[in-house]
């Protein structure tokens, strides 16, 4: 018996029936999985390992979806939606199929909104805090990462002052983003009576299978008027703030007051009540507003089959008629988004991608590197920033523009939990184009025969980590 254990026979006996798995039972993208099969193949054990982390489905969220769906239903507000939307003005007559698909999938129209556009952390942290110190009724947030740093002691002070003021507090925090968080920075809210904070997804042994599909977004609704969202976490690292500078941090994230609030709290209070079984209902919102932006808030993950914030921006890129400007901290498409890339800059379109010139993971920007060649092949435009751009925008025709917290790479599009605003709005969408230009001029543009002479090292390391990215 001894002798049977020590012989792999065992393993070869998981892999198969993993291997069954995968291609019976798990509707999974044909090219994925025959990466994962690609790998419990070369590598047995680490494989049926690596699998039972990243490669098993999060559980559902239907119940709490459906929950989302049917309150927006059950105010007739879709069925009004789609008769506004075949009457659209000018800054979204171009893009009306993309707000219909949005709104068969419950994500309300609304025109009556201000946005406040941050490139700055500075400037974001400011007005956040401002607004923090202002609430009267409750504040909500949800963030990937909160350091234990002069930012995130800043915050965690104020929720603390604003709970022993009356003001309800709720705190939710991703347990693997904030890992290397201590403990003893949250502790320092929950002894307060108004304040809740939950962790998203903790990272425990018996918990595994859930490490993969995190909460990445980024948001803070403040007393149902106010809310926040885009790339920038809690951290001194997007000031620049931290002893290495050499990253160079660019974020961009956006301020929103209007009836688009509402649809940031719903999203919020479906993740809290996921997470919690307390269920936080979202108020309608009641206050004037002067805005006249028009948007829609888009939320996508692994509880969803749809990735429909990547669905929305190839309807942006189809869509597009002059240019498309892309800035992203990681580049790994899938083959339908990267085709839409291709298809639109061989069509005429001027398709520009900013990347970062200095990454912050070396496997993921070798995974970028691989897809670069094919996007100058293809006429793509491609920029190297002078640091890390950790923006996620999207924007096209001085129309449109989507901004949040979704990377242009398959772990955003299929496994983690994100949200963006999509904004139909000559005005932002042609600051947003501005904002990249004025990067542009501080990049490197990559040529194509400046790519083709990287030496074979980078190649083969392109090449394997490429290899195996579909199984993120």
């Amino acid at each position: 018996m001894t002798d049977f254990f020590n012989f792999p026979w065992w393993v070869v006996l998981i892999n198969s029936i993993i291997i069954i798995a995968i291609v019976f039972f798990q509707k999974r993208n044909p090219i994925s999985s025959m990466a994962w099969i690609l790998c419990l193949t070369l590598f047995p054990v680490i494989g049926g390992m690596l699998f039972l982390v990243f490669g098993v489905a999060v559980e559902s969220y239907a119940k709490y979806s459906y929950r989302k769906k049917q309150e927006i239903n059950e105010n007739a507000v879709l069925d009004k939606q789609r008769e506004i939307a075949k009457e659209q003005g000018n800054d979204s007559q171009n893009f009306t199929g993309m707000i219909k698909y949005f709104l068969n999938s419950g994500c309300v129209y609304c025109e009556n909104n201000d946005v406040t556009v941050f490139t700055n952390a500075k400037e974001k942290y400011a007005a956040l805090f401002d607004d923090i110190v202002n609430a009267k009724e409750s504040i909500n947030l949800i963030y990937f990462i909160i350091r234990n740093d002069k930012v995130g002691n800043h915050l965690i002070d104020l929720l603390a002052k604003k709970a022993r003021e009356g003001v309800k507090v709720r705190l939710m925090y991703d347990g693997m983003g904030s890992l290397l968080t201590p403990g003893r920075l949250f502790n320092r809210l929950r002894k307060e009576d108004n304040c809740e904070v939950i962790e998203f997804y903790p990272v425990r042994i018996f918990s595994m299978s859930k490490m993969n599909h995190r909460n990445h977004r980024k948001i803070v609704v403040i007393d149902d008027k106010v809310a926040y969202l885009g790339g920038m976490n809690i951290g001194d690292e997007y000031m620049d703030l931290t002893e290495d500078r050499s990253l160079n941090w660019r974020d961009t994230h956006i301020r929103i007051t209007g009836s688009a609030v509402e649809y940031v709290q719903r999203c919020f209070a479906q993740d809290w009540e996921f997470s919690t079984g307390e269920y936080v209902p979202s108020k309608p919102w009641e206050a004037d507003s002067s805005g006249n932006v028009a948007m829609q808030i888009v939320a996508s993950g692994p509880d969803t089959h749809n990735e429909d914030v990547k669905c929305g921006m190839i309807r942006m890129i189809f869509a597009a008629k002059k240019y498309v400007y892309i800035q992203t901290p990681y580049f790994v498409p899938d083959e339908t988004f990267l085709n839409a890339v291709r298809i639109a800059a061989q069509s005429g379109v001027d398709v520009r991608v900013m990347i970062p010139g200095i990454p912050d993971k070396k496997y993921v920007y070798h995974t970028t590197m691989s897809y670069v060649g094919e996007l100058l092949d293809a006429g793509v435009r491609v920029f190297l920033y002078p640091g890390f751009i950790h923006s996620k925008t999207i924007v096209a025709d001085d129309e449109i523009v989507t901004i949040g917290s979704t990377n242009t790479d398959i772990r955003s599009f299929r496994l983690l939990f994100e949200i963006n605003a999509f904004i139909y709005d000559t005005n932002t969408a042609t600051q947003n184009r501005l904002i990249f230009e004025k990067d542009e001029s501080l990049c490197h543009e990559l040529s194509l025969s400046e790519y083709k002479k990287r030496g074979i090292i980078k190649i083969i390391k392109e090449g394997f980590f490429r290899l195996f990215s579909p199984i993120l």
